[in-house]
């Protein structure tokens, strides 16, 4: 059985969840989704601690903190009461976003692949066992840049709980041991720079440190 630490190295598909939280909703002032609004990042995106985030040439890119859940075992039309049995650990992600394709892609009705998807943009912690987070419900969120305070959220505030995003997902893409589902984040999220230090994590369980090469 392949060990779920190695998640970076083994998983097959990092499935992301936009505008998942509803006090950013408010912000945006945007109406409430009906349904998850899913894109995909490449596994090379996928960057572990003491490797720099490298921002493209020409790019403008924001730090988003989530909390990442690892798939446990393989599911299809898995549905909310089973969904949390197919859960195998979680982990702190920074979806990192350039936000300035993302604008274009909008505007255009484009792909998001080189917003969410370009090299380092899937910065990640070590693999968080199941037991360590009792309720994924409520768990903490923060987020600073250069010590700067960014963002601080919980999850008790998802538009769309962890079991109904594995069960939405899995009705038309097949789950897999190893699979990330970075389940989306609060506001607060900027740009950040080369240079820049960024610090996160979930409170009284795990933080994680990043650099923003020059």
């Amino acid at each position: 059985m392949t060990d779920l630490s190695h998640f970076v190295r083994n998983g097959k598909k990092i499935i992301g969840v936009a505008a998942n939280y509803k006090s950013l909703i408010k912000i945006l002032q945007r109406p409430i989704p009906q349904v998850p609004d899913f894109f995909l990042k490449p596994t090379s995106s996928y960057i572990t601690q003491k490797q720099p985030i490298i921002i493209p040439k020409g790019f403008s890119v924001n730090e988003e903190i989530e909390l990442g859940v690892i798939i446990g075992q393989n599911g299809k039309h898995i549905t909310e009461d089973q969904a949390m049995e197919y859960i195998g650990g979680y982990c702190v992600a920074l979806d990192m976003t350039a936000t300035c394709r993302m604008k274009e892609a909008r505007s255009k009705g484009g792909s998001w692949t080189l917003g969410k998807g370009f090299d380092t943009a899937c910065p990640v912690s070590e693999f968080i066992p199941k037991s360590k987070i009792s309720d994924p419900h409520n768990v903490q969120l923060w987020c600073t840049v250069n010590g700067d305070p960014r963002q601080d959220g919980n999850t008790n505030d998802l538009i769309f709980s962890i079991p109904k995003l594995i069960a939405f997902t899995s009705q038309y893409i097949t789950l897999e041991r190893n699979d990330l589902i970075i389940t989306g984040s609060p506001p607060g999220m900027g740009p950040v720079h080369p240079g820049d230090q960024i610090e996160g994590g979930i409170r009284d369980l795990i933080t994680i440190k990043y650099c923003v090469a020059n």
